[in-house]
């Protein structure tokens, strides 16, 4: 749903520009409360891993594909404010890098795909847990709802920003029933990517997906012949498992999954066009496209200039999104994380000043 130049005018896309860049400002102060020490790396692979997973596009209909938005995965994972970071950092460097969605249209993009699936799939998974008993199985079945809502409410909101500023005359009412419709088929396939992901997460780490904190339990010590909780410090998580301090065997699982995804299985991908795409030609929305200002990139297109082998070029490219994407991801999450460390570590030695 990489919305490109020219679909939307100048004066709504730099409202858009506005909205999104208010929308990371916010993020970014509340990505504090969520990263510490373990998951401010994690976060960066999050975004590596739907970047990969970007790359590839299922066929939903005839003629048509889709592919992950990934809003609902990284706020399940790593929390909501840091989940419209982590959809923001890749949605920057397939623009930059891969000329994939325009650059005035960043904005719009951001807002389209990152902000609205990660609110609207996190509002409603939080809603299912709330009356649903705390279980891996509702953690899934919440995952899976909130991923597959989230993509037509992504459809529809692009609607409603082309019916402010779209540049062509096309009826709303066609375009948002192609859209939500489509859109409803390539939700699906999100739904199933994100419910599996996830549930794959919490059998192995519990404690690392923000989402399930739910499932934890404390630490029960026996006192006077009386089960009692440990101090919270003690807690660990209620499935246990190897390694629990660690997140290494995470990390690595992770990394060499998306490097497999987009250098090797990505050239599998269906060719067709995805959902956006699809609807603009069918309608009359890209009349007025313009050439991406990236398109002369070295990665455009997702392959390596100058290296003639289709499979090769597609897979260095890919290889090359996903270490870039974990780098600049992981390093901005970094920086998230030490001005927390810096905030706490100045209110603590203002407290101890006030009490002395």
């Amino acid at each position: 749903m990489h919305v490109p130049d020219g679909f939307i005018n100048a004066p709504v896309s730099v409202a858009a520009g506005v909205v999104a860049a208010a929308a990371v400002a916010v993020s970014l102060r509340g990505a504090r409360r969520e990263l510490d020490e373990r998951t401010a790396p994690l976060a960066g692979l999050v975004a590596a891993f739907i970047f990969a997973v970007q790359m590839l596009n299922f066929p939903v209909a005839a003629g048509t594909s889709g592919h992950l938005l990934g809003g609902a995965l990284a706020a399940i994972l790593v929390g909501p404010y840091t989940g419209v970071l982590c959809v923001s950092v890749v949605l920057l460097m397939q623009g930059i890098l891969f000329a994939d969605g325009g650059l005035t249209a960043l904005g719009v993009n951001v807002t389209v795909m990152g902000v609205v699936t990660v609110v609207v799939a996190y509002a409603i998974f939080r809603g299912l847990l709330g009356i649903l008993p705390p279980t891996r199985r509702s953690m899934t079945v919440a995952a899976f709802t909130g991923a597959l809502l989230s993509v037509p409410a992504a459809a529809a909101a692009f609607t409603a920003v082309y019916a402010v500023g779209g540049t062509t005359d096309v009826p709303i009412g066609k375009v948002i029933t192609a859209m939500v419709g489509v859109h409803v088929l390539i939700g699906i396939g999100e739904a199933a990517i994100t419910a599996a992901t996830v549930g794959a997460v919490i059998a192995v780490r519990p404690d690392l997906v923000h989402g399930a904190r739910g499932l934890t339990a404390p630490l029960k010590l026996r006192v006077d012949g009386e089960l009692v909780d440990a101090p919270a410090a003690a807690a660990v998580p209620a499935t246990g498992g190897a390694g629990a301090g660690s997140t290494k065997k995470v990390r690595v699982t992770g990394l060499v999954t998306a490097l497999v995804l987009a250098g090797f299985v990505s050239f599998y991908a269906s060719a067709d066009p995805d959902g956006l795409e699809k609807v603009a030609a069918d309608k009359g929305i890209d009349e007025k496209v313009e050439e991406h200002a990236a398109a002369d990139s070295p990665l455009a297109d997702y392959s390596v200039k100058d290296v003639d082998d289709a499979r090769l070029s597609g897979g260095l490219a890919g290889v090359i999104g996903v270490g870039v994407t974990v780098v600049a991801g992981t390093g901005i999450f970094w920086t998230v994380r030490r001005r927390r460390t810096e905030d706490l570590t100045a209110g603590a030695t203002a407290t101890s000043v006030s009490a002395g």
